[in-house]
């Protein structure tokens, strides 16, 4: 079934919208099984970009968000990604678009939902000028949202400085870190073409791989397997699970370890790290304990706009993290941009080969190289005869 919201200059249409509602109050997992034509109906304050990106890629007719989209806190992404894709966003919908059953066929007319003809919900159909006016809203408070990041740096520096200082926490693991280089994958911004670009530099270095839960299925997608898998489990496929990688299961400082349930259901051996920070944080603290030569980062949040985007406020961990790797860690971008692919010896050799042979060949199409070819050989049985000489004329 197909939806449509055309749009008529800057107001929206009146014309129907009709699809089957896939439910779910978490983005990433309802992403899991949205398929193009369905309209995604979500409970998402502040959408994100990752978020955004991974809605727009399922090629869904529409998106319903009972929450508001922009709230204000920050000019956070997700809106205008998909306005920008063309897909249509009803914002702010309330509680009650929620209680629609997974499925259903709902019908959407300019901002109302309807079950047949009952009218669910009423909400904001997105425009680029409503979704513009809202960020350029949301720049004007981002001070506030600045002062909150640095109260959040500090409350962390003060639970977790043994960990960040002196490495008290960090389990053991099984796989040798000590010396090498590691890539830790995070499913974040523009992940796949990063992890494209690297696949010479993981072909001649042998890094160690680390998926960070959702990162680890990434690894599989590209033809790697990971050496390791950190986090609480709560978007890593089982295929990813079982695939022989160690598993290090993220908890937090409570005891509580979400994702300590699912492991042990599918017996799959584990170490518990407890940090307060997020799962990234996790893997980069764990390559830096164990001696890790570099740790490249891919997906990561790198800069504070990414940081805020991400809604949390323990993304001050990631920023205090990386201050503790220190120069070890680089981003996978930059990585790509420096990395040159090397000639191995054996490729080296190969190459002088084929040179040599292409010009013995050109050489036995000529009048003189015929003619060197014939001195080369009276030269050459001179010397075997030499030899022969030396030693008592041997036959």
């Amino acid at each position: 079934m197909k939806l449509s919201l055309r749009r008529h200059g800057h107001t929206a249409g009146a014309d129907e919208v009709v699809g089957p509602a896939r439910v779910d109050r978490r983005t990433k997992a309802l992403t899991k099984r949205l398929r193009p034509g369905d309209v995604a109906v979500i409970d998402h304050l502040d959408l994100d970009r990752v978020a955004a990106e991974a809605l727009v890629a399922c090629r869904p007719a529409a998106v319903l968000n009972a929450a508001r989209s922009t709230s204000g806190r920050y000019p956070n992404l997700g809106p205008e990604i998909l306005v920008a894709a063309g897909v249509p966003l009803i914002d702010d919908l309330g509680p009650d678009v929620m209680s629609v059953s997974d499925g259903r066929v709902i019908r959407v007319a300019d901002g109302a939902v309807f079950d047949q003809d009952r009218l669910i919900a009423e909400g904001d159909l997105q425009t680029v000028e409503s979704v513009a006016a809202s960020m350029e809203a949301a720049r004007a408070g981002l001070s506030v949202q600045l002062e909150s990041f640095a109260a959040n740096t500090m409350d962390y520096l003060r639970r977790e400085r043994e960990l960040l200082l002196d490495g008290v926490g960090v389990p053991d693991v099984r796989t040798p870190i000590e010396g090498r280089q590691v890539l830790v994958v995070v499913r974040g911004y523009h992940y796949k073409e990063d992890l494209v670009a690297l696949r010479p530099y993981i072909r001649e270095f042998h890094p160690v791989l680390i998926g960070v839960d959702g990162g680890a299925d990434a690894i599989l997608e590209a033809g790697a397997r990971p050496d390791l898998i950190v986090g609480d489990m709560d978007s890593v496929s089982d295929r990813a699970l079982r695939c022989g990688a160690e598993v290090v299961v993220h908890a937090y400082r409570d005891g509580r370890a979400p994702g300590l349930a699912r492991v042990e259901a599918l017996g799959i051996p584990y170490v518990v790290f407890p940090a307060t920070g997020t799962s990234e944080d996790v893997a980069m603290l764990l390559a830096d304990d164990k001696g890790a030569e570099l740790i490249v980062a891919l997906g990561t949040h790198a800069t504070l706009v990414e940081f805020l985007d991400k809604g949390r406020s323990g993304m001050a961990s990631t920023f205090l993290t990386r201050l503790r790797v220190g120069g070890k860690l680089v981003d996978a971008k930059g990585v790509s941009q420096l990395y040159r692919h090397g000639i191995s010896n054996l490729q080296l050799v190969l190459l002088i080969a084929a040179g040599l042979f292409a010009l013995g060949v050109a050489l036995a199409s000529t009048v003189g190289g015929q003619a060197l070819y014939g001195l080369l050989g009276a030269r050459f049985d001179d010397v075997v005869s030499w030899v022969r000489g030396l030693f008592g004329g041997l036959p």
